[in-house]
Parts: structure tokens; sequence; C-alpha cells
């Protein structure tokens, strides 16, 4: 009796294994699915690569809008203005500790 009892013990052994590797499969599947839905979208391709595009312009216009803000006439004449003025008050304070 007992090689019939281990045979029906073996039967039920593979059968839970079957299920249980049947189940795992479609989780991975599913799992597989979902991941490829996410990154592998060309909306989502798309969508970095522009971003990607629109911040690089505007780190440009940033840069450019410095540069020639500080080459603008008024702010030339500002500078200008800002490094007299501290000549006058350096040549002052230099002639008051006389």
């Amino acid at each position: 009796m007992k090689p019939h009892k281990s045979s029906k013990d073996q039967a039920l052994l593979i059968s839970v294994a079957e299920s249980i590797g049947s189940t795992l499969g479609a989780i991975a599947a599913k799992a597989d699915a979902a991941q490829k839905a996410i990154t592998g979208s060309t909306i989502v391709s798309d969508v970095k690569r522009e971003t990607k595009k629109l911040v690089h312009k505007s780190k440009r216009a940033v840069v450019a809008a410095k540069g020639s803000a500080k080459r603008s006439k008024p702010a030339r004449a500002v500078r200008r203005a800002v490094r007299k003025t501290r000549k006058r008050v350096a040549g002052k304070s230099r002639r008051a500790k006389k």
C-alpha cells in the first residue's frame, strides 16, 4: 500500500507545483506588460524628449538674456554711474582721514 500512497502524494505535489508555476507565470506576464505600458510607450518617450528640448531652450534664453542685459546701454550707464560715485565717495573719505 505504501507505493500506491506515494504515487498519490507525488501526483498531488505535481499538481500544486504546476498551479504555483502557472500563477507565478501569470503574475510575471502582467508585471512585464505593465512595465512595457509605462516605459515602452512612444507617448512617454515623446514627452520626455520634448521636455528636454524645452528645458534646453529656456536655459539658453536665460543665458542670452543675462548677456544682453549686461551689455545693454542702460546697464552700462548704471555701472558707469556706480563706478563714478564709488570713486567720489572713496576720494572724499580719503581726504577726510588726512
